[in-house]
């Protein structure tokens, strides 16, 4: 997944250990990406994401743990440490 670069620090560790996954979790979270970004309805991610409920079982299982919560949190935290985030309020 070395697409996502230093990105990559901030995704959950999968759990399990055994055979490689079927569908690669980068092909999955790009899935998760098509779907935020398109608006579509989970059946409609194409299926060269992977099948459809297992990109909506990634995105639901990460929902529920804190996950994206986690990564935006990260995510926020870095860009005001380099200042790319103002923090204005208008009222």
């Amino acid at each position: 997944m070395d697409r996502y670069g230093s990105a990559e620090r901030l995704l959950p560790k999968g759990a399990r250990a055994g055979w490689p996954p079927v569908w690669p979790r980068g092909q999955l979270i790009d899935g998760i990406r098509f779907r935020v970004r398109t608006g579509v309805p989970w059946r409609d991610v194409p299926v060269e994401y992977g099948p459809w409920s297992r990109v909506y079982d990634l995105f639901r299982r990460w929902l529920r743990n804190g996950a994206w919560q986690r990564i935006l949190t990260q995510l926020q935290s870095l860009a005001d440490a380099r200042g790319a985030i103002v923090w204005d309020l208008s009222v």
